[in-house]
Parts: C-alpha cells; structure tokens; sequence
C-alpha cells in the first residue's frame, strides 16, 4: 500500500506542476510558474528520497 501511495503522491505532484506551468504560462502570473517550480522539485526530492538504514 506504501509503494501506491507514493506513485499516487508523485503523479498527483506532478500533474499540479504541469497545470500550474501552463496556467502561470497562459494568464502571464508569474506566482503560477514559481508555484510549478515548488510542485516540481517536491515531486523529485519526494522521487528521490533519502534511504536511511536502521543500525542495530
């Protein structure tokens, strides 16, 4: 159930960056395109995380 919830994170993620790209894009609001920015680079810190072993 984790590995589902992350890919459904990661799509969610990413999906609201390209909207918000192609909204800042066409209203001409910058927010919007510093707002994608946000979206995107939560979308691959959250692909790419960290992997921490446990020690005994």
């Amino acid at each position: 159930m984790k590995g589902i919830y992350r890919i459904l994170m990661a799509l969610a993620l990413l999906v609201a960056a390209i909207t918000s790209y192609s909204m800042g894009v066409h209203s001409g609001v910058f927010l919007f395109i510093i707002l994608g920015f946000v979206l995107e680079g939560a979308f691959w810190f959250g692909l790419f995380s960290i992997k921490r072993r446990k020690e005994a």
